[in-house]
């Protein structure tokens, strides 16, 4: 039986803007804010003592959360919609598809505000769906300083790659750019190549979150702030086939893999084709500039097993 249990889902319940944030849940939160707001480029919109939400260069009030778990884990991906008659209404087809809705549509109590609502997806991730965030003025993307603009995407580790990114299109509207053989989908919700991309795995988890640098300049230039701050690059810096982005993987301090990237493919929906990448070394890296991925990245990226948002709550309670 598919992960998804959902049969004849009809029309998408949503159609996402854009990805807006991420979540991670670490056991040493103070040590994966200070690389974050050092070296790595954010800043603090809000900061306590185990927790921080850390934003780019963008209008978004944050683009990272961080806070405490006793592992590494996904706290939560979080979606932009437009109006909150779509938060409204995703909330109606949730329901009607028996997708577990765990915080129905409202203000939101973090940091960012806003109107918004939660619900679980098939493998236990928490998804956020929100509209009316708080905005912050844009820093200058256009200076020399290596500053991230925003999540560029999020790699999910998954058992079952076909029935996860069914779930995602057929129920959030997303649609798969191409695949890196029946290794790899990569999903689009805007123009964008991916947002999200599910890797086929023995367990679900965090694979990776990528962050977006306004141009190749910027994207070295951070390159070369880790380098000077002696912190190498895992695998990179090259260019993938799949979305035909820049790459450089590295390892922060909790061993969760982060990539800056930079000129992601941008799609037109009416010409677009999706297509098979075949999984050599010349479209992993069409540069040939990056070597093969060390074998502690590899490791980091396979992550450890996340039970998902409801095992957590059922832990704690």
């Amino acid at each position: 039986m598919s992960i998804t249990g959902i049969v004849n889902p009809g029309p998408p319940v949503a159609r996402l803007h854009s990805l807006r944030s991420v979540s991670l849940l670490v056991p040493d939160p103070k040590s994966m804010i200070d690389f974050y707001t050092g070296t790595w480029g954010l800043s603090a919109t809000d900061q306590g003592d185990d927790v921080a939400w850390l934003r780019g260069s963008g209008q978004e009030h944050h683009i990272l959360h961080l806070a405490q778990h006793d592992q590494n884990a996904l706290g939560k991906i979080v979606f932009a919609l437009d109006t909150r008659r779509a938060v409204d209404a995703a909330a109606r087809g949730l329901e009607r598809l028996g997708v577990a809705v765990v915080r129905e549509p409202g203000p939101l109590d973090d940091a960012a505000g806003g109107y918004g609502l939660q619900f679980v997806d098939p493998e236990g991730r928490l998804v956020e769906l929100s509209v009316e965030r708080f905005a912050v003025s844009a820093r200058d993307a256009n200076g020399r300083d290596a500053i991230p603009r925003k999540i560029a995407h999020v790699v999910l580790n998954t058992v079952d790659i076909d029935a996860i990114s069914t779930f995602y299109c057929d129920v959030l509207g997303m649609r798969i750019s191409d695949w890196s053989e029946h290794q790899m989908a990569f999903l689009r919700c805007n123009s964008d190549h991916h947002v999200i991309a599910f890797n086929q795995a023995p367990w679900t988890s965090l694979n990776h979150v990528a962050y977006e640098m306004p141009s190749v300049d910027h994207f070295m230039r951070g390159i070369g702030n880790l380098r000077r701050a002696g912190i190498s690059p895992e695998w990179g810096p090259g260019r993938h086939g799949p979305g035909d982005n820049t790459f450089s993987y590295f390892s922060d301090p909790a061993g969760l893999v982060c990539e800056y990237t930079s000129e992601v493919a941008q799609i037109e929906e009416d010409s677009w084709l999706c297509r098979v990448w075949p999984r050599t070394p010349e479209l992993s890296d069409q540069w040939g500039t990056a070597g093969p991925p060390t074998e502690k990245v590899r490791k980091h990226m396979a992550g450890v097993p996340d039970a998902g948002h409801l095992a957590r709550l059922t832990k704690t309670a």
